[in-house]
């Protein structure tokens, strides 16, 4: 039995949770063409509820409908009408049931808008997504007016989580999305009050946090998704995210969650890119054999005293407890795992020494073609077609309440891909 991770953690604001083990966000996929809640969300929490995490985190609720993560996102862009309300009451009942936090992940697709949402999307400036396949269209640099009203929008959505029983809120800064592109120098080429310097860089991220705060109060748990860095040339880097962190705890942020990577570098998958990784100066240690962004985080405790969250690669018990007795983690992250044994978090407190790999088992490419994962683009549409197979575990769940293992991976591919455009024809 793991005492490390059965151990309560007591957050800056008060708030308590009962252990060290989170579910990652992930996202679902399963709101209406309008972006409401639905009974599938409902079930699917209801049942991470009953596995015993400490807290589980939302997948992207997006603040804007034009710019979602992807088709099947909750939007939550103005105060909530009745019905609105009532189903994020109810998700929010299914999700606490087990007695365990539920953190709601509110989010903006920025520049990382699929086309088929929107042709146009709005960044920090016009750098457009280097990825082939012209699924992305170049953004627009948003003015500082738009700023100012999508600053407003996470309160708004914060405090509608508030009101609806979730128990605390993330705001994502990480993975690429639009508060990562502000920080990213590369990304980001304003020469205004949101450009330039990492001070300037980082005013919509915080002003975005100081806007929660003063929504929810002093007592409601804030969290900040960060990444620890891009892991591309010329991106945000460790140095930047150090910085960043110190800002953040200054701005009573009671957790911060280190990731990393965006859609360009997918390092948070632990997926190859199209380019190479840009290293990190940063001392490496035996767990982070295991779980990608201890080290980066083992970093920042030497820093600042808010807790943190790791979320990636963690599947060894032996691993986890690590991670927190060598403080490089308050929170353990768990992600793809829970896909299936959706009871994971349980069953390591009470003994259980390793997680399966579902993803080691998942290529789309046959053995027969191995040769081909040589060529760098055929190797990162290899791994993101196993990101889709955990997608179609998620909407199995929901709908359905279990899981299947033995699905193939390719025609998860083509499911997904099926209900994201019949989705969006469904919006109009």
């Amino acid at each position: 039995m793991s005492v490390e991770l059965k151990t309560p953690l007591t957050l800056p604001c008060g708030a308590i949770m009962p252990n060290r083990i989170a579910k990652g966000a992930m996202t679902e996929g399963l709101a209406t063409p309008d972006g409401r809640p639905t009974p599938e969300l409902e079930r699917l929490y209801g049942i991470w509820a009953d596995g015993g995490a400490g807290m589980l985190l939302t997948g992207n609720i997006i603040i804007d409908k034009d710019h979602l993560e992807r088709p099947g996102n909750v939007v939550i862009d103005r105060q909530p009408d009745a019905d609105m309300a009532a189903r994020l009451t109810s998700w929010a009942e299914a999700g606490t049931r087990g007695g365990n936090h539920l953190w709601a992940q509110i989010s903006h697709g920025g520049r990382q808008t699929q086309k088929l949402v929107n042709p146009n999307p709005k960044s920090s400036s016009d750098v457009a997504l280097a990825i082939p396949g012209g699924q992305f269209g170049k953004p627009t640099p948003l003015t500082t007016d738009e700023i100012a009203d999508l600053v407003n929008r996470w309160a708004v959505a914060a405090k509608a989580c508030q009101d609806a029983g979730f128990t605390g809120v993330q705001v994502h800064g990480a993975h690429g999305y639009l508060i990562s592109q502000f920080l990213s120098p590369r990304v980001n080429l304003r020469t205004d009050e949101y450009g330039g310097s990492l001070e300037n860089r980082a005013r919509f991220l915080l002003e975005a946090v100081a806007a929660v705060r003063e929504a929810v109060g002093p007592k409601f748990p804030i969290s900040v998704k960060l990444n620890s860095a891009d892991f591309q040339k010329g991106g945000f880097a460790f140095e930047d995210s150090i910085a960043v962190v110190k800002w953040l705890e200054a701005a009573s942020v009671d957790l911060i969650e280190i990731s990393g990577g965006t859609y360009e570098q997918p390092k948070l998958m632990g997926v190859e890119g199209m380019e190479e990784v840009e290293t990190q100066n940063v001392a490496p240690s035996t767990a982070a054999r295991e779980a990608y962004f201890v080290d980066f985080a083992k970093a920042m405790q030497d820093e600042v005293s808010v807790p943190l969250m790791v979320t990636g690669g963690f599947r060894s018990c032996a691993a986890m407890e690590q991670a927190i007795d060598m403080d490089a983690a308050d929170v353990i992250g768990l992600g793809r795992p829970m896909c299936l044994m959706t009871d994971a978090p349980q069953q390591l407190m009470e003994g259980c020494d390793a997680l399966p790999r579902y993803e080691d088992n998942l290529d789309l490419i046959p053995g027969w073609l191995g040769f081909l994962k040589r060529f760098q683009m055929i190797k990162a549409i290899n791994g993101f077609a196993g990101v889709y197979w955990f997608y179609q575990q998620l909407w199995t769940l929901g709908h359905e309440g279990r899981v299947d293992a033995s699905y193939p991976p390719f025609k998860a591919f083509r499911e997904v891909e099926a209900r994201s455009k019949a989705i969006m024809k469904a919006r109009g």
